[in-house]
């Protein structure tokens, strides 16, 4: 199911790197193909999908050996398992991948007890004619393709999880409910008469707890590959499900176009559909900086505080970058590979 080779591209590095003028992150990007770039300093993500595409695997390929290897580095904790337990203590996963070639999309959510998810999400586009599986049955089918059920808890799961209960559960994602959710752990009851204000819009996730894989492949054809990781928002109630497996607003890749992927706060901005936005600006022949930017600045009429981030590249191997400015979070770390860099190389840009 595999899109476009990797290609040969070795031959031509030389010449491109005395060609090619390196400019920071934010400004307009030196375009070059392939490219590889994800979210957060994930470095090891990026040096394992680069790697894919030098021995020369597909775009699929790379993008799932990537962002798998953040399933097993657990990647700042908030990738894999081990990180982020729900209400009841477990960790679950999220992930998707999509090919830019046929917009095909597998994607598993709530993933229990199977730790290499974005592998499962392959699968789905691989083995079935759906595009999402979740929870339990995402787990059986999962152990039918092969993968073995594992224990996802570890020691720092859960000594975040009794730190929490100690915490009386706090932060939550209650609402509305009795007895006040800001004090207690419950067990909740919906009030009778629910009060209608104005929904708090600032982030309880933020760079230290919620940091998802998001990672565009393209090839030296053009061919756009996408993905996500995660085990979701720590804390969450057991069953929520954030952007990160959804189209268009963890990632979104489309070889017309380009391809792009979000993280931050899901419940936030999947609403935004912030991956497929990106790629139709791309499409109408706005610069992949200036995509990101907008689509920030759309989400932050609505929810100025809210915690979130986007990469963007298209078909040229041009890229870029966007974030939200909120106290303790005024700049982005992206990782970017392609023949003009001599590495994964790490860049930073500025929040807007």
């Amino acid at each position: 199911m595999a899109a476009g080779r990797g290609g040969s591209w070795q031959g031509v590095m030389v010449a491109l790197l005395f060609l090619g003028v390196l400019t920071p992150a934010g400004a307009a990007s030196a375009a070059a193909l392939p490219v590889v770039i994800n979210t957060w300093a994930f470095r090891t993500a990026a040096e394992t999908a680069w790697r894919v595409l030098e021995s020369g695997g597909s775009e699929l390929d790379a993008v799932e050996r990537g962002c798998g290897q953040c399933e097993i580095d657990q990647c700042d904790g908030s990738v894999g398992y081990g990180g982020s337990p729900d209400e009841s203590g477990e960790t679950t996963l999220d992930a998707m991948i999509m090919d830019g070639n046929t917009m095909e999309v597998g994607a598993v959510a709530d993933l229990r007890r199977v730790k290499n998810a974005i592998g499962v999400a392959r699968k789905v586009i691989e083995y079935t004619k759906h595009t999402l599986l979740v929870g339990e049955s995402a787990s059986l089918f999962a152990v039918r393709m092969g993968f073995p059920y594992e224990d996802l808890t570890t020691q720092k799961s859960l000594s975040l999880y009794s730190e929490w209960l100690n915490q009386s559960c706090q932060p939550n994602y209650w609402k509305n409910v009795v007895p006040d959710s800001s004090k207690s752990c419950g067990p909740y009851k919906r009030r009778e008469e629910v009060t209608y204000k104005e929904e708090q819009t600032s982030s309880q996730r933020s760079v230290h707890n919620h940091d998802t894989i998001g990672m565009v492949v393209i090839g030296v054809s053009g061919t756009v590959a996408s993905g996500t990781s995660t085990n979701g928002a720590i804390h969450k109630l057991p069953g929520r499900v954030g952007d990160s497996p959804i189209a268009g607003a963890g990632s979104y890749a489309d070889s017309t176009a380009g391809g792009a992927a979000a993280t931050g706060d899901g419940d936030i901005m999947m609403r935004f559909l912030p991956s497929y936005q990106a790629v139709e600006y791309m499409r109408m022949g706005t610069d992949p900086t200036v995509a990101c930017q907008k689509v920030i600045s759309r989400i932050q009429k609505y929810a100025p505080k809210f915690f979130g981030a986007i990469i963007c590249a298209n078909t040229t191997g041009s890229y870029g970058a966007a974030c939200n400015k909120i106290p303790g979070f005024t700049q982005f770390h992206f990782m970017v590979s392609n023949p003009l860099l001599s590495r994964p190389t790490e860049q930073v840009v500025d929040c807007i």
